[in-house]
């Protein structure tokens, strides 16, 4: 008895425990938890055998009562039949042998009685060890369901656990990128290219003004050329005719 008592004083104090109390004192919830569990499974484990050995012996008291039941209304049955058969030869004058049906009916009567008695003195055994395998019972289930609550709860901090993880990873990369710094290597790159493109502008720039000066040069050169031949057409006294037009050049000496 002392062995179930201390089972079902483990169950109640169990299924009398706090889970969130527990945990807002515990440092690390999650090993927390996962000891909890252990020790769940462990107690109802223990309780398990406790209530199968103590249903096993309710069930042999049982049947013990069941057979002293029946022993003694089988004895009652071998009384009567004993003492009628008394009576039968008792009319008919058999007085030796009445007396020894009645002596067997008395024999009966006892164990009968014997049988009663131990039917009754089980009972109270019975029906105490029945409060026991309910109480056991009932704790059991709460056990099972308080174990069934901590390994919820052990799946949702876990879970939670992963998703602050998670948020706080996301958290940290986007901290370390700023879209509007001007350093980043986005914004070097497109600067590079920036400068590369002013570099090539100033370059076609340059080209195009060279080639212009070359051409008012070539420009220069023929406006020489035009002049000196007139110097000689003036010297030589060849008159010029200015293209476009019927009037002639007079040089000196006219």
């Amino acid at each position: 008895m002392a062995d179930k008592q201390t089972i079902l004083g483990r169950i109640a104090q169990m299924t009398k425990a706090n889970i969130n109390s527990i945990l807002d004192r515990a440092e690390d919830p999650e090993k927390m938890l996962d000891q909890m569990i252990r020790d769940y499974t462990n107690s109802i484990a223990e309780a398990q055998d406790a209530v199968a050995v103590t249903i096993g012996n309710l069930r042999l008291a049982e049947a013990d009562h069941g057979e002293d039941v029946s022993a003694a209304r089988a004895w009652g049955a071998k009384a009567a039949a004993a003492s009628a058969k008394g009576d039968q030869l008792r009319v008919a004058g058999n007085t030796v042998d009445a007396d020894r049906f009645d002596t067997l009916a008395k024999v009966a009567l006892g164990k009968q009685i014997q049988f009663e008695g131990e039917a009754r003195s089980s009972e109270p055994m019975i029906a105490s060890q029945t409060d026991v395998v309910a109480k056991l019972k009932s704790g059991l289930a709460k056990m099972q369901d308080q174990l069934g609550q901590l390994r919820s709860k052990r799946d949702e901090l876990v879970a939670r656990a992963k998703s602050v993880a998670a948020q706080a990873q996301v958290h940290d990369a986007l901290g370390s990128i700023n879209v509007l710094d001007p350093t980043t290597e986005v914004s070097r790159f497109e600067e590079k290219v920036r400068r590369e493109e002013a570099r090539m502008a100033g370059t076609a720039e340059i080209a195009a003004s060279s080639l212009d000066a070359q051409f008012e040069q070539l420009e220069d050169v023929g406006e020489t050329l035009e002049i000196e031949a007139r110097l000689a057409a003036l010297k030589g006294g060849t008159p010029q005719v200015i293209e476009g037009t019927s009037t002639p050049q007079l040089g000196s000496g006219i």
